[in-house]
């Protein structure tokens, strides 16, 4: 049998990351697409050679490494400039995280936990997919305390993705990251199991 591949996705600080967890503690395999957009980018790699030629060479520091603090803020200050960081890196990401599933055997739930499943294009290698919400005075809290950035810095990030209901209405499931952890964590568990019996 083939593995279970679930999309995990949602807006910047609604509580992705939890979920994640959550499901990783319930027995799920966890590919999280900006490790792999990490590597990716890499010191040396095509990526990283490509995204400087169109965002500057400064992007790159002396010892050959991505400042990706520095990428970020030209990348998401214009949507002409996030849709071409998301050009140059989608096509590697998605390539390396087709392998990662291939490596695990079958009938396993295998979760993407990506920001970008759709505009990535990674939801076609989804079986069901599960979009994480919360409001967004929730998300933008928790994206200044999380990053240690300045609330203009984590409002550039929020306005550079789509609105909740582009999420939830391509999702199979919807979890509010707003809840308690307890009740996030029910709702983890009834979805998986719901999957699994599918």
């Amino acid at each position: 049998m083939k593995n279970r591949v679930i999309g995990l996705t949602g807006q910047t600080g609604a509580g992705k990351s939890t979920v994640s967890a959550m499901a990783e503690s319930y027995g799920c395999h966890i590919i999280n697409a900006d490790k792999v957009a990490r590597e990716a980018t890499a010191k040396n790699s095509e990526c990283l050679k490509r995204l400087a030629e169109f965002f500057g060479n400064d992007i790159i520091d002396s010892n050959g490494e991505c400042v990706r603090k520095l990428l970020a803020q030209r990348a998401f200050s214009s949507r002409e400039n996030t849709d071409m960081l998301n050009s140059i890196t989608h096509p590697m990401i998605i390539r390396r995280i087709s392998e990662y599933i291939g490596m695990y055997g079958g009938n396993e739930n295998v979760i993407i936990d990506a920001p970008q499943l759709f505009e990535s294009g990674c939801d076609k290698l989804c079986d069901k997919i599960i979009a994480v919400t919360a409001p967004k005075s929730v998300r933008l809290e928790r994206i200044i305390m999380r990053d240690g950035i300045s609330e203009h810095d984590a409002l550039l990030r929020i306005n550079a993705q789509h609105d909740e209901e582009y999420y939830t209405s391509r999702a199979d499931f919807v979890i509010d990251g707003s809840m308690s952890i307890e009740d996030v964590e029910r709702k983890v568990k009834s979805i998986l199991e719901k999957i699994s019996e599918q």
